[in-house]
């Protein structure tokens, strides 16, 4: 990474990010060192401006941040590190320093879905039975779509709040598992959506 430290006092700062909910924890600074000693260790370390020392976060309190990836802005003078929290971040016991919950929102679980069922595409294991929805072929897959709609339907003018998530849930994986046959994501559909929602929108 090209990093100008030079152009701010030798400290840039750096965001903290939790890699699976997105969530922005903290903000910190670092200087070469701090920078150097995080990516040799995995952990997150800062430069203290107050007492003028390195600081590994979770030293003292075990709340460490482990380093996911970094990334280095367009003005090569700010950095975004994501990582994987042990803890509440803030030092008042918070899980964000703006007093915020890290909570993962279940609507981001759909791209780990996905991609996990396009890594089942691609190694198809003996024993999965989403290798044995891929091996039946794409007739089959749009079926299950159906029959899992059907049963959706079933549940919802006849059935109970807790088998009408159950059955839907079902559609969807299996909706999934027909976008990945056909080479497509779930984030089209939620595009196509949220161009549906804009104002001006005209069905096609």
């Amino acid at each position: 990474m090209n990093i100008d430290f030079d152009k701010t006092n030798g400290l840039v700062p750096a965001i903290i990010q939790d890699a699976d909910t997105r969530q922005v924890l903290m903000l910190g600074y670092m200087n070469r060192e701090a920078l150097a000693k995080t990516e040799a260790e995995g952990r997150v370390t800062f430069f203290s401006r107050s007492r003028q020392c390195l600081w590994t976060k979770g030293e003292t309190s075990g709340n460490f941040l482990n380093v996911v990836d970094i990334k280095v802005d367009c003005d090569a003078d700010t950095l975004l590190i994501r990582v994987h929290p042990e803890g509440p971040v803030c030092h008042t016991g918070t899980d964000t320093c703006w007093g915020e919950t890290n909570d993962s929102n279940p609507l981001l679980f759909l791209s780990e879905l996905q991609d996990f069922i396009e890594e089942r595409h691609r190694q198809m294991p003996e024993g999965s039975y989403t290798t044995s929805l891929f091996r039946d072929g794409l007739n089959r897959m749009a079926q299950k779509v159906g029959e899992e709609a059907l049963e959706l339907v079933i549940e919802a003018t006849n059935g109970t709040p807790e088998r009408l998530i159950y059955e839907g849930s079902d559609m969807l994986y299996h909706l999934i598992v027909l976008l990945t046959s056909k080479g497509m994501r779930i984030e089209q559909m939620a595009a196509e959506l949220r161009e549906r929602h804009a104002p001006g929108w005209k069905k096609h």
